[in-house]
């Protein structure tokens, strides 16, 4: 078994799936593939899940088990966050590889923006997008420039722990859900007394959560953590929800004092094979800040975005996809099913796609203009 999940690793899978009377399969560069000749049987499924739960009590009930989460790891290969389910009453697995090497804003291809944003001192950062769209990377590349530039204590909430942080310049304290402590709200609550700089939450997942991380970036912390949304926008309007109307009002209000940036992703299909991330980045601004407060100006936050791009380093979608077009990396097509706004991508492709490279990008094309007007 090993061996095969670490030819699977080796071939780029980001996920491997376990189920009994099916083959077992890897997402290799975003599409499901075979990775054996025979379909599993049940017995099979139970005896991998049996090596993969780490506690004998929670194998003793393994019939009983229907949502299991644990991390399991192949020395020399990696380790995996592991889903376990009941499926028409049979059991089946999910596993997603986590590289054991910390990787880098750089080494994911991210905007230089990211470790702007994880220079923060306090206040909160939320990284949002589907699940499979890379936040766990992204966030652990942030934790990771810290570690190597800065002199902090840091403490993550986790379920489970995915990467694994050694101390560097920082002290990491990461602390397992189930296992260190008995949930996200209780471990949040505990998470203030134990001196921290920087917290990062796994996912806020509950008003209590919510409620709780905001009062941490109230209190001078800075605070790291994701949501399943699709933009900005979406976040912004997604937590206000949570509340009772009666509290959305002032939840606006120390949502703007907070928040310091909402960092959104999709991962895209590359040229050369493999994906790239694809990042809406959101810094937060005085205008912006005015538009959480007021529910009536929320539409106007994506077009401050992508106005804040020379100034400020922010940057829509489509201004990104548009970036990686011009720098050959990901096919037009790709990009524009993947843009906002396929329509309008491809008329500004049009008008722009030949004046800027990707370097530039909208900052590049704003100089052109001012050249031409004798600015």
């Amino acid at each position: 078994m090993q061996e095969l999940f670490k030819a699977a690793v080796e071939r780029g899978a980001s996920d491997i799936h376990i189920k009994a009377g099916d083959y077992m399969r890897a997402r290799i560069h975003g599409e499901l593939q075979p990775l054996t000749q025979q379909k599993l049987t049940l017995d099979q499924v139970k005896g991998i899940a049996m090596q993969l739960i780490p506690h004998q009590e929670d194998r003793d009930r393994f019939d009983k088990l229907l949502d299991y989460d644990c991390s399991w790891g192949i020395p020399g290969v990696g380790r995996f966050r592991v889903n376990l389910m009941k499926q028409r009453g049979s059991p089946m697995i999910v596993m997603r590889s986590i590289p054991v090497e910390i990787p880098s804003v750089e080494d994911l291809g991210l905007p230089p923006i990211i470790n702007r944003i994880a220079a923060f001192e306090r206040g909160m950062i939320l990284v949002t997008g589907v699940t499979g769209s890379g936040k766990s990377s992204t966030m652990a590349a942030m934790i990771n420039w810290m570690n190597r530039h800065r002199r902090l204590h840091i403490v993550t909430l986790e379920n489970p722990i995915e990467f694994l942080h050694r101390d560097n310049q920082c002290s990491i304290t990461q602390r397992d859900i189930g296992t260190d402590t008995d949930s996200f709200a209780t471990g949040l609550r505990s998470v203030l007394r134990q001196d921290p700089d920087v917290i990062l939450i796994g996912e806020m997942r509950d008003k209590t959560t919510i409620e709780t991380a905001l009062k941490a970036a109230e209190t001078g912390h800075l605070v790291i953590s994701t949501l399943h949304t699709k933009n900005a926008v979406q976040t912004i309007s997604r937590i206000i929800a949570v509340f009772e109307p009666s509290e959305q009002e002032m939840i606006r209000v120390r949502l703007s004092e907070s928040l310091q940036a909402v960092v959104s992703q999709r991962l895209v299909q590359r040229k050369e094979g493999g994906r790239v991330a694809a990042m809406e980045v959101m810094l937060m601004t005085s205008t912006i800040r005015d538009c959480v407060r007021d529910p009536d100006r929320m539409e106007e936050i994506s077009d401050l975005i992508e106005e804040g791009r020379s100034h400020y380093g922010s940057q829509t979608f489509d201004q990104h996809l548009m970036d990686l077009v011009r720098s050959r990396e990901v096919e037009f097509d790709v990009a524009k099913t993947a843009a906002n706004n396929p329509a309008d991508f491809d008329l500004k492709m049009n008008m722009f796609g030949s004046s800027s490279s990707g370097a530039q990008g909208t900052a590049g094309l704003q100089d052109e203009m001012t050249k031409m007007m004798g600015g």
